[in-house]
């Protein structure tokens, strides 16, 4: 008799642990699984050699995109971490699984729509052709024939070059950040270069860069934020939200006009 109630006091025990332990279990699984939400931490692909968009100073990062994707995290609730490289391998990057989200002054273009979906435009650019201060044989495309014409690697300005240079008769020199492509012009190792209109009439109006914006516009383009297609439909979601939040309260006007002035 008491050896039968000990083995059922034991078995008792053992289905109570067992229980327990069960629902122990179970609800660290869920707490794990809520935490992992809470504490993801997307990885953001930048440029910080394009400012007033990127940039670092008394190593911090600053600017227009630095600052808009901080907000929107933020109004979101999410967090994030830079991720600062080339320009031209953001998208392989994320291609890779190595970043989330992309803000680095990229245009939206069907050749990247391929790969990934943009946020809603939230700049308005455009290129423009820029020659040497002083300069005055080179006014527009059709002076070009016979030059060259730096652009840096993987944008759109470098599209455009590739695109237009048979019918223009220039060749293209390739490099691969905005201040070796300002050199390359400003020390006559090219004619001319292409970058977006925003990026270039900042860096001329902050610094002595011997350089002068020639013509009108060559295109039209917006700025979109970028994540790996079809992987991150909530991510972009929570993206255009914030951003349209930080446009309806006038924080989207305040980040632009930082840098940029009143629009």
């Amino acid at each position: 008799m008491k050896k039968f109630s000990f083995l059922g006091i034991l078995v008792i025990l053992v289905l109570a642990l067992s229980a327990c332990g069960s629902s122990d279990s179970e609800g660290t699984g869920d707490s794990a699984s809520g935490g992992d939400s809470e504490d993801k931490v997307y990885k953001v692909g930048v440029d910080t050699t394009y400012p007033p968009f990127e940039f670092q100073e008394d190593g911090e990062y600053k600017g227009i995109d630095i600052d808009l994707i901080n907000a929107i995290a933020e109004d979101q609730g999410f967090k994030i971490q830079l991720e600062p490289m080339d320009f031209s391998g953001i998208i392989p990057a994320m291609q890779a699984g190595e970043l989330d989200i992309a803000i680095a002054g990229m245009s939206i273009t069907d050749k990247r729509k391929k790969v990934v979906d943009f946020s809603e435009p939230y700049f308005e650019a455009g290129l423009s052709l820029v020659t040497a201060e002083g300069n005055s044989e080179i006014k527009s495309l059709e002076d070009l024939n016979g030059k060259t014409v730096a652009v840096k690697k993987g944008t759109t300005g470098a599209n455009f070059a590739t695109e237009n240079k048979d019918k223009y008769g220039f060749e293209i020199v390739q490099v691969n950040d905005s201040t070796s492509m300002f050199q390359e012009v400003s020390n006559g190792s090219a004619d001319a270069l292409i970058e977006d209109y925003p990026v270039i009439s900042y860096a001329i109006a902050q610094d002595d860069l011997g350089l002068q914006v020639v013509g009108d516009r060559l295109n039209g383009d917006n700025y979109g934020i970028a994540v790996l297609k079809g992987e991150n439909d909530e991510l972009l979601k929570k993206i255009n939200e914030g951003l349209a939040n930080l446009k309806e309260s006038g924080k989207y006007d305040e980040i632009l006009n930082t840098y940029l002035g009143d629009q």
